[in-house]
């Protein structure tokens, strides 16, 4: 799944009968769209966005998958568009590889201050180095 935009794209291969469907589903449709599926696994690039529909997912039932985006890249053979970024993710997750793990609320929480302190420190570090060279 491919979620970058207000209109999510959907890769879903049928491993019984073969069927490849690759759909757009609007952002406010998509937990109503899982809810009505049987557990599957669910493959998205791992991002901010992807960690809370990981969460929301994961309570339905649902096995969820986060790649880095390097190792999803690579899968892309074709021009960048939902569509072809969805296939990409759905073969990446077929690959063994090291998946990002789903972090709680708080530990995001965590992981933004830290983020926004290294880029405090960065600014300081800057702004020290700019003085002492005027």
């Amino acid at each position: 799944m491919d979620i970058a935009k207000p209109v999510f794209q959907v890769h879903t291969v049928d491993v019984e009968t073969e069927g490849i469907v690759n759909k757009p589903i609007k952002r406010a449709k998509l937990l109503e769209y899982f809810a009505n599926r049987t557990p599957c696994l669910i493959g998205m690039e791992a991002c901010g966005g992807a960690q809370y529909w990981a969460r929301q997912l994961t309570q339905m039932g649902h096995q969820v998958k986060l790649l880095p985006a390097e190792f999803v890249k690579a899968f892309n053979v074709r021009n960048r568009n939902d569509a072809a970024d969805a296939r990409a993710i759905w073969l990446a997750v077929q690959q063994p590889g090291q998946a990002v793990a789903v972090k709680t609320e708080a530990q995001q929480a965590v992981l933004a201050l830290h983020r926004m302190r290294q880029q405090w420190v960065k600014f300081r570090t800057l702004q020290i180095n700019r003085l002492r060279g005027l």
